[in-house]
This record gives structure tokens, sequence and C-alpha cells, in this order.
């Protein structure tokens, strides 16, 4: 079978054969656009019998500019199709960072059909400075009855504040006291601002919050969000995720997070001002988004942009620049006797699985050689693995390797973290910042070692001690690099139990 993706283009429809899929670092289990710049998701809702993906897209080129929301859509969210571009930039203004709800009461007014409600966007509309005029970021709506098209609201903006930082609605209903709320974010002074809305078009200002925790950078991209407490239906906590511009823990962007309760007006943080919570400790995760009005046996699954504004423009892909984390499942649990977010690839992604290598033993170079010889290794896998280290004092994975390269993922018992390092991972000239080694505190006690990585041509994502740590890099090896070994140092493993998997794509059946 194959398949087709249409895109709005200009002013013609153009259709892509999905081969054209096959470009170097290409991901083929990640969503990328066709063509041309992505950055933030958006909008992200389960409505109409799918899931949405809404994403700031260049519908002109290849770099960050000319904002407009560009669409996919997926019923499982592995396979996606792209539509033609959902929301776009007018001489009015650029179409920035927002969300969207399916307002199935109609408390807007704006749904035709009534009984099954309509999907409205909150978006935030980009007015650049000009000779007369201060740069302006305004809160707009706009609304599709079908899920396809959209129409802007005319009576926009609906919140107006004034200033050229407030960006980034993320907008839900309230049920305890029947009404919208929206978070936004008064980005230069690392402020969060609350406001609620009968209507989505009249908004009352409820409270601030912040700054607080890491504040090295612009504030972005908030969420806002509840989990139960270890599972438990009863002890729901509210997790406000704040995104970093500059200042991440790896470097440039960053994603924080709070736990804590929100009361219909308040944020209150459970820990006190000094505390963070990395959201990922590797330097390409970030406006990590969850879903709105997702089914209630399935939400709440969050996903990201997977890059770096330190070196987003010169990553070197083409002719699409940009893509996105794969769908991550949350819970909230105990880690390390305090209380911390859990995330782990969708259940649905296992479908992608194909040939499997297995290994149970406690011999490196009984498993190098396996490896080695497996028929099936190439640059699309998924690793699991259990590890008792025993006297080692550092584990270290090494993937992707070719001529001079590879990824190392490992874990260092002495200093108590995991780190990866892409230092020699491919091509890295591109920008000074783009060589790094990143590191993740990690203390095991008396667990073993438990890593889950995905790997998709030009990233790697590693899942470890069931989620508790995640760290998503990118990286750009040359075609060939395809090995996999294991290596230590400091003495024997006690024991391994190894899976592999290649995975297939999601561009071809």
């Amino acid at each position: 079978m194959r398949r087709t993706i249409c895109g709005l283009i200009l002013s013609g429809l153009l259709c892509f054969a999905a081969e054209q899929y096959e470009e170097r670092y290409r991901p083929q289990f990640h969503f990328s656009p066709q063509i041309n710049w992505t950055n933030d998701p958006c909008g992200l809702i389960f409505a109409f019998g799918k899931y949405h993906l809404f994403f700031q897209y260049n519908p002109f080129g290849n770099t960050s500019s000319h904002k407009s929301w560009g669409h996919a859509t997926s019923t499982d969210l592995v396979h996606w199709t792209e539509l033609p571009v959902a929301i776009r930039e007018d001489e009015k203004a650029a179409i920035f960072t927002g969300s969207s709800v399916v307002d199935d009461k109609n408390t807007s007014g704006l749904c035709e059909a009534v009984r099954h409600g309509c999907i409205v966007s909150i978006y935030t509309g980009f007015t650049p400075k000009s000779a007369t005029t201060p740069e302006k970021q305004m809160q707009n709506l706009a609304y599709s009855q079908d899920g396809v098209t959209w129409t802007k609201y005319p009576g926009n903006p609906v919140l107006d504040l004034g200033r050229g930082d407030t960006r980034d609605p993320k907008v839900f209903w309230y049920e305890p006291q029947k009404k919208w709320v929206m978070v936004i974010v008064q980005a230069n002074d690392k402020k969060v601002r609350l406001f609620s809305s009968p209507n989505l078009k009249e908004w009352t200002a409820l409270s601030d919050f912040g700054p607080w925790g890491a504040t090295g950078g612009v504030w972005e991209c908030p969420d806002l969000y509840t989990l139960p407490r270890d599972g438990q239906t009863g002890k729901m906590r509210w997790i406000l995720k704040i995104g970093l511009g500059r200042g991440g823990i790896a470097g440039g962007s960053g994603e924080q997070y709070f736990i804590g309760n929100f009361d219909g007006k308040t944020f209150t943080p459970d820990e006190a001002k000094g505390v963070i919570h990395w959201l990922d400790y590797g330097p390409d995760c970030y406006c990590a988004l969850t879903f709105n009005h997702e089914p209630a046996a399935k939400g709440p699954r969050m996903i990201s942009w997977m890059n770096n504004w330190q070196y987003a423009a010169q990553v070197p892909t083409t002719p699409w620049r940009g893509a996105m984390t794969v769908p991550r499942e949350l819970r909230l649990a105990k880690v390390n006797e305090s209380l911390g977010l859990l995330q782990q690839p969708v259940e649905e992604l296992r479908s992608l699985r194909r040939q499997e290598f297995r290994y149970q033993g406690a011999s490196e170079s009984d498993l190098n050689s396996r490896l080695k010889a497996w028929p099936y290794r190439s640059q699309l896998f998924e690793l699991e693995v259990s590890i008792q280290p025993g006297q080692a004092s550092q584990v270290a994975w090494r993937i992707l390797g070719g001529a001079g390269e590879e990824t190392v993922v490992g874990y260092d018992a002495v200093k108590r973290e995991l780190f990866v390092d892409r230092t020699k991972s491919g091509e890295t000239e591109f920008s000074k910042d783009f060589p790094s080694r990143s590191v993740a505190p990690l203390a095991l006690g008396r667990d073993p070692l438990r890593l889950h990585l995905l790997v998709d041509r030009s990233s790697v994502e590693v899942f470890a001690q069931n989620g508790a740590v995640a760290m998503t890099n990118l990286v750009f090896p040359k075609p060939a690099s395809t090995g996999l070994s294991i290596a230590t140092e400091g003495g024997r493993i006690q024991a391994m139990d190894v899976r592999v998997w290649a995975l297939g794509s999601i561009w071809r059946h």
C-alpha cells in the first residue's frame, strides 16, 4: 500500500509519496512535516475520533519565520497523516503557540452542531514592532466545525494585556466551578498568569505564579493538568509545567515542572522555592504539552518539540527542519523518596516492533559477539535492558557506532549518574553548542539498572528506571553507523537481560 501526504503549500495542493520520507536523518517513527520548519506542538486534542497534532509551521521555508499552525491527525498516536495548514498567518498576526478545546456545551456560541460541539483553538497572535507601534502578543480564537478547516473569530483578540511577552495559552475546562481556565506566561518576568472565562471570549484575572524554580531564561509553553498519586484516583495532584527558552539543565532550552494544588484560582506548589524538577535531562525536549479531551481511560499523554533553540536553525536536515518526540504516557509516583513524574513511550508504539534479539547472561564479550552477528541491526531500533552492575563502576552502551563515531549511553556507579555523550556522534560541527555530554542524577540502591532506548536515525530517547529519568538527544550519524555494543569499567557485570527490536517505519506499510 502506498500512502500519500498532502499539504497546502502557498496556493496549490501538493501531494507527496511516502517514499520521500527516506531522506538522510529523516525520523521513521517520530512525526516531522514533509517539508519546511516546525517547532512547538500546539493545540493537542482528541476530537472527532482522532488525535490532532498542531505545530508551529512555516509554510514558505526551512527557517523560523511566518508562523502558522500545521496540522496532522492520528488514530493511534503512532501513524500520522499530515493535513493542510489549519490556522494561517495573515496581515494582522502570526500564529504562535496555543491550545485547543472541545466546546461540547457550546459555551462560546461558535459551534453549529451544538449537540457534539466544535473545536475552539486559543493561540497567541503576534504582531511585530513597526515604526509607530510596539511588538504585541495577544490571545486569539479560531474554531472548526469539522476538525479540518478553521475560522478566525471576528472579535479577536479575546485577551490583550498590552505587552509583547504574554503568550502560549493552555486552556482547559475546570469542572468543579464550571468554567474555562487559561494559563499563559509573562515570559520576560518569569511569571505564569491564570484567567477564567464562562465562554472562551471574556477573561477575568485569577492569580499569578512565579518567579519560582529555574529562571535562567524566558518562561514559555505552560501546561497545567492533574495526575493521580501512585495511581490512586483519590489522591490527585496538579502538575504545572514551564518551558525555559534558555537555562535548561543540559544547556539552552529546557523544561521544569512543579507539583502542587490548584483550587480554581491559585496554584500552590508542594515544595520550597528552590526545588527544581526537570522534565527531561537531555538538550532536545522542549514545549512539552498534554492532549486535551483524551478518552478517560488514556490520558494524559504528552508530546514535545525534539530540538533546542541553541542550534535549531542549523541542524543539518532538509527539506524539513524539526520533529516531535514520541508521545509519552505520564505517571506520578515516588522517585528516590520524593514525588516525581514518570514518563514512558505510549504503549501503541509496540506495534512497530519487528525482529527481536534476546540475551540473558553475564558475559560482555558473548553479548557483543551475538549483537555483531545479528542481521537486523540498523539505525531504527528499541532496546530494553535490565542490568545488575555488580562490581562494574561504569556500564555504557555504545550505539550508532561506525568509523570514528558513536553515541554513548551509560551509568556511572561512582558518581551515581546517567549520561549520554554525543561528542563523537557524527555530524556535530554545525554548532559549537551541539557536541555535549548530558547527565542526570540516578541512585540505584539495590535495584538493577533499567534502560529503555528508542533510536530513530537522528534521535536517541532514553528512559531509565521505568521512566523516572528521561533524556532526549538529537544525533546525526553516517548511514552506515549501526554498531551496538556494551562496555564496562572497574569490574564484571553480575547479570543482564537484554531485548532489542528492529522497528518498522510509520511512513510505509
